[in-house]
């Protein structure tokens, strides 16, 4: 392997954690020639949040070396609904709901793509086309063991939780999609694993080269805990205001700050060890860093100017008045998260879990000028943040 493919490889290696089969994707980097490098997008939801453009800004890698991207809008897959890491039926959308949130989609991902180099497809194009014949024989190239391997079937099944015939087609359909768009490279979340590696093996009964599948991670939300998720409330949307999507970015715990930089920067590796290293040895304040990693993500979704407005905004917040300079040091120890309403009784902001409550319930409470009415919030081991009640309390606190 000469240099040029090494570093190649590095580059569309990093942040991944599988590449499925890697001496295939050597393979093809050396070929020289341009990768076909296919990522499907069920419209399940209109709005995409950092957790999706994980994959996203992996296709842009493999865009800026010179490949040819297809996004794939599953409109027809998404009135199926993906069964994956489901315990039940996932109940399918209609063509009003698919259409609306594929059109939301494609404004959204050419916040990160160039539109002029991006092809977007609808696996509809050819799905539509498939005789009652057709998906018959796409069926018999697979069996029902073999499906029965995936772990969330294999689950329901053993419990005697009822599947769907028709959940067995999604992961043929989704499969057969790399055989309509002759995929040299498919890139899909961990979940998605059984899924990708379906593609690969139709590839192969279709004649073709089989696509190399390179997993990419889940990211955890703001809790540092569950995945990234609007319906969980602990999401960072690429549509929210510049102000707001600071602020939720200097939330996060310095320890989630590393698993962001990894997953969701583009600056160079070196340098973030670098900083990384400045932090644990005390030579760097975190909160500095966690500054560039909001400036970087709030300008690669707005403009700098709104960056640095962001910026400034929060700054102000914090340094200009609006917190006391004599305010409290409180610091929690905990193995795990902490309740919001608990951290704000031990910290003497409220008399009790049940009065930090009410005051979240009147839109009292705030965590870094930004208001909190979520009673479930917690708090991560590793936070800092300023936490206010009302207009006159205050109190600095860290989860240690």
């Amino acid at each position: 392997m000469n240099d040029s493919v090494k570093k190649q490889l590095e580059q569309f290696k990093r942040g991944a954690d599988e590449v499925l089969v890697e001496a295939d994707f050597i393979n093809k980097i050396e070929s020289a020639k341009v990768l076909r490098v296919k990522a499907g997008f069920d419209p399940t939801a209109p709005d995409l949040h950092l957790g999706h453009t994980v994959l996203i800004n992996k296709l842009k890698q493999f865009q800026d070396a010179g490949h040819h991207i297809l996004f794939l809008i599953g409109d027809f897959t998404g009135m199926i609904g993906d069964p994956t890491g489901k315990s039940t039926t996932r109940p399918p959308l209609t063509k009003e709901d698919v259409a609306e949130n594929a059109k939301s989609y494609t404004q959204q991902v050419f916040k990160i793509l160039d539109p002029d180099k991006t092809e977007v497809v609808f696996n509809s194009t050819w799905m539509s086309e498939f005789s009652a014949a057709d998906l018959i024989q796409l069926a018999a190239k697979h069996t029902v063991a073999r499906m029965l391997e995936r772990d969330d079937f294999n689950k329901r099944y053993t419990s005697g939780k009822p599947i769907a015939v028709h959940e067995f087609l999604y992961p043929l359909i989704q499969g057969y999609d790399s055989v309509a768009l002759k995929a040299d490279v498919e890139l899909g979340g961990t979940d998605q694993k059984f899924n990708l590696l379906v593609g690969r093996q139709l590839q192969e009964v279709y004649g073709q080269a089989p696509q190399v599948v390179m997993t990419m991670p889940i990211l955890e939300g703001l809790d540092g805990v569950q995945k990234m998720s609007k319906s969980l409330g602990n999401y960072i949307g690429i549509n929210e205001e510049p102000n707001e999507m600071f602020a939720k970015i200097m939330s996060i715990s310095d320890t989630l700050m590393w698993r962001y930089y990894e997953l969701l920067s583009f600056r160079d590796l070196g340098e973030i060890e670098t900083w990384k290293q400045q932090c644990e040895s005390g030579e760097e304040n975190p909160k500095n860093i966690k500054v560039k990693l909001a400036l970087e993500i709030v300008e690669r979704f707005h403009s700098k100017q709104a960056a640095d407005a962001a910026n400034d905004a929060f700054v102000a917040r914090f340094k200009r008045g609006e917190v006391p300079e004599d305010i409290k040091n409180v610091t929690i120890s905990t193995d795990d998260v902490y309740p919001i309403a608990n951290a704000l009784k031990d910290a003497g902001l409220t008399a009790s879990t049940s009065d930090a409550y009410r005051m979240i319930k009147q839109g009292a409470v705030k965590m870094d000028g930004e208001k909190i009415t979520d009673k479930s919030f917690v708090l991560n081991k590793g936070c800092e943040c300023v936490m206010q009640v009302g207009k006159r309390k205050f109190a600095r606190i860290t989860v240690a």
